[in-house]
C-alpha cells in the first residue's frame, strides 16, 4: 500500500460527480434538520450528532426544536433546561457550549449566525468540521467537512494508513476533503458524502456493491476495506471506583448535589459521592459538608444504609465503577440549604434538570419510600 499517496488526478471531478449522482437516488432527503436547513437547526443537529447516531439524535432533535425553536430562546433558557433535554446524549460540554455559543451569537452577532468560517469557529464547541458543515449545509458555501463518516471514506478511497486522528493522517484528509469538494451543489455534495459513510461504507459491513466509488476504491482493490480507516492504538483503562450515596426522604425525594461547571458531568446533578479504595472497597469519610447531618440532628429515626447492585459506567478515558448506597430517612421536608447546590429531587422526574447518565438509571430502580418501609 502506498500509505503516503495523496495525489488526485483528473478524476478529481468524476469524484463529485459520482457521489451527487447517487446522492439524488439514494441519499437521505428526510432528515429533520434538512427540513428548513437554517444555520441554527443544522448547527443544533452537528452538535448532536457528534459521536452519536442519527437513528438516536432524531427524538433529541426534534425535542429540542419544540423546546428552544430559535437561538434566541436557547440563550435566554436555563441552564439546567438544557442540560435536563440533553441528558442520555452524553458528552455534556456539548450542551454547555451550545448554550455559551447561543448567548454568545445573540450578544455578539445580533441573533445571526456568522457567515465566514473563522467568525463560526471562534464559537464555542465549532471546529473546523462543524464550521464547514453549517457553512455549507445552511448557506451553500463550498466548505470542507471532516467527519468520522468522511474520513472512513476518504481512508479507504485512497487507500491512506494510519489512525485518523493522528495529527499527519488527518492533515492528508484534509488536504483530499479541500480538493475534492466542488464548487457547485456544496450543500447536496456535503450531505452526500456523509450519507455515503453512513447507510454504504459503514464501518462493519460496508456495501461496495453498491459504492459509487467502487470502481476506483484502492482500499476495495488491495483488500484493505476491513484495515481501513486504522484503529486507534488500544490501551488498557484505568478503572476508578466511587461510593453514591441515595439519600431518600419520605416525600420520594432524592438529595442531589449538582457538579462544577468543569469536568466531568460538568453542570449537572447527580448523586453525592465518596472515593472507594478499589482493593479493600473501604469508603473514604463521608463529606463533612454535606446536609445529612442536619436531617438527623433534626430527629426521626434512619433505617441503617443498604448497599445497592453496583454499576459500570464507562467514559473513553476509564472506567467507573458505582457503588450504591440507600439512606431512607424519617424527614419530609423539601428544604435544605445551600440551595445553590443541593437540591430534592422528585422520583417522578417531575423537576426539569439535568441527570448524570448513571444517575438517572439508579433513581429508575428505586421504589418509593412506602413501599421499601411496606
Amino acid at each position: 500500500m502506498n500509505s503516503n499517496s495523496t495525489a488526485i488526478d483528473d478524476s478529481e471531478p468524476d469524484f463529485a460527480a459520482a457521489l451527487l449522482h447517487w446522492f439524488d437516488r439514494h441519499g437521505r432527503h428526510d432528515l429533520p434538520w434538512q427540513q428548513d436547513p437554517t444555520p441554527y437547526r443544522v448547527w443544533i443537529s452537528e452538535i448532536m450528532l457528534q459521536q452519536t447516531q442519527v437513528a438516536t439524535v432524531i427524538p433529541y432533535y426534534e425535542r429540542f426544536m419544540v423546546r428552544f425553536p430559535t437561538v434566541l430562546s436557547l440563550a435566554q433558557a436555563d441552564l439546567d433546561q438544557v442540560l435536563h433535554l440533553w441528558t442520555g446524549l452524553g458528552y455534556y460540554a456539548r450542551a454547555r457550549n451550545l448554550h455559551e455559543a447561543a448567548q454568545r451569537v445573540s450578544a455578539e452577532f445580533d441573533g445571526e449566525f456568522p457567515g465566514s468560517l473563522d467568525a463560526l469557529e471562534s464559537l464555542p464547541g465549532i471546529g473546523r468540521s462543524t464550521a464547514g458543515a453549517i457553512a455549507a449545509l445552511a448557506m451553500d458555501q463550498r466548505a470542507p467537512i471532516l467527519d468520522g463518516n468522511v474520513k472512513r471514506v476518504l481512508t479507504r478511497r485512497f487507500a491512506i494508513e494510519g489512525w485518523p486522528e493522528q495529527a499527519s493522517v488527518k492533515s492528508r484528509l484534509w488536504q483530499l476533503a479541500e480538493r475534492l469538494t466542488p464548487a457547485a451543489r456544496s450543500a447536496d455534495y456535503t450531505q452526500a458524502i456523509m450519507d455515503l459513510g453512513a447507510t454504504v461504507c459503514t464501518r462493519n459491513r460496508p456495501a461496495c456493491e453498491s459504492c459509487p466509488l467502487a470502481t476506483d476504491c484502492l482500499a476495495l482493490e488491495q483488500g484493505l476495506i476491513d484495515q481501513l480507516p486504522g484503529k486507534k492504538p488500544r490501551k488498557t483503562l484505568p478503572i476508578k471506583t466511587v461510593r453514591m450515596l441515595i439519600v431518600q426522604n419520605g416525600r420520594d425525594e432524592v438529595l442531589l448535589e449538582k457538579r462544577p461547571s468543569q469536568g466531568i458531568w460538568g453542570g449537572l446533578y447527580s448523586l453525592p459521592e465518596t472515593a472507594l479504595d478499589s482493593d479493600s472497597e473501604k469508603p473514604a469519610t463521608e463529606p463533612s459538608d454535606w446536609p445529612l447531618q442536619a436531617f438527623q440532628a433534626g430527629g426521626g429515626a434512619t433505617p441503617a444504609p443498604r448497599d445497592l447492585e453496583p454499576i459500570r459506567h464507562s467514559f473513553s478515558h476509564y472506567h467507573l465503577d458505582i457503588s450504591p448506597r440507600l439512606i431512607l430517612i424519617d424527614q419530609t421536608t423539601g428544604a435544605v440549604a445551600d440551595s445553590d447546590r443541593w437540591l430534592w429531587y422528585p422520583l417522578d422526574h417531575s423537576l426539569e434538570v439535568g441527570l448524570a447518565a448513571p444517575v438517572k438509571k439508579l433513581l429508575s430502580r428505586l421504589a418509593p419510600a412506602s413501599t421499601e418501609n411496606a
